[in-house]
């Protein structure tokens, strides 16, 4: 029976930096695969209507993990939202993740809600994998560079 997660996070950064950590390819290889996994952006047209396609590259032994799906609302700094469907068929149905971005006193709360989740995949182990990854996105967004 799919299922429904929702991920919530206050990062101390302004919402323009955490949306381009959400829609850019560079980005996105560097925080949303969670550990052990490298990831690898094939395709990916922000606009509503727009296709993106994504592999999760297992380190260990190479196996790959596709998926992909297409927009369909895109706000810029605010809200994103996107189908998303695995290539691997015991991974099957479509999922909708909805990422929303607040501005809050101390930077930004990012909402992410995965609807349609396939059981085969436990709840605590999509919850461990966010936990990762938003580790890595708070790195990658909260860091405060000085050029000389």
């Amino acid at each position: 029976m799919p299922y429904t997660l929702t991920q919530i996070r206050v990062f101390r950064a302004p919402r323009e930096r955490l949306w381009r950590a959400l829609t850019e390819p560079a980005a996105i290889v560097k925080w949303n695969p969670p550990d052990g996994f490298v990831a690898e952006v094939h395709e990916l047209e922000l606009r509503q209507g727009g296709r993106y396609r994504m592999s999760f590259i297992n380190l260990d032994n190479g196996q790959r993990h596709s998926f992909g799906g297409s927009y369909c609302e895109v706000v810029p700094g605010e809200k994103l939202v996107a189908t998303d469907r695995f290539d691997d068929p015991n991974l099957s149905g479509e999922m909708l993740t909805t990422y929303t971005l607040r501005a809050v006193s101390c930077g930004t709360e990012l909402t992410v809600e995965q609807a349609g989740l396939p059981d085969v995949i436990p709840a605590e182990s999509c919850r461990l994998g966010w936990q990762q990854s938003f580790d890595l996105l708070t790195r990658l967004v909260e860091a405060e560079i000085r050029m000389p």
